[in-house]
């Protein structure tokens, strides 16, 4: 069962690596913000495959830290550009 799990994993890994192409590749913000999100979102499920398989304490929490700083930087990244468009209208 662990081995299927760290499979499961490296595929994840996999489609976020070929998400980070995506990102270096250059596109617009909002698509760079969703692109930004997956990576965090895969990761945070690689993450917590890898613990399950591995049983390494911690890093359940590191996986956790991942998702509050994900969502800390979508809120962020929204008002940035809500106050670009406010300024671009004045």
């Amino acid at each position: 069962m662990n081995d299927l799990l760290l499979v499961a994993a490296g595929l994840i890994l996999f489609t976020v690596a070929v998400g980070l192409a995506r990102i270096m590749r250059g596109s617009d913000d909002v698509e760079g913000l969703m692109a930004v999100q997956l990576l965090g979102t895969g990761g945070i499920a690689a993450l917590l495959l890898i613990a399950t398989a591995t049983s390494v304490p911690g890093v359940e929490d590191v996986a956790l830290g991942l998702a509050l700083l994900a969502a800390f930087v979508a809120i962020a990244f929204v008002n940035l550009l809500d106050a670009d468009h406010g300024d671009a209208e004045a």
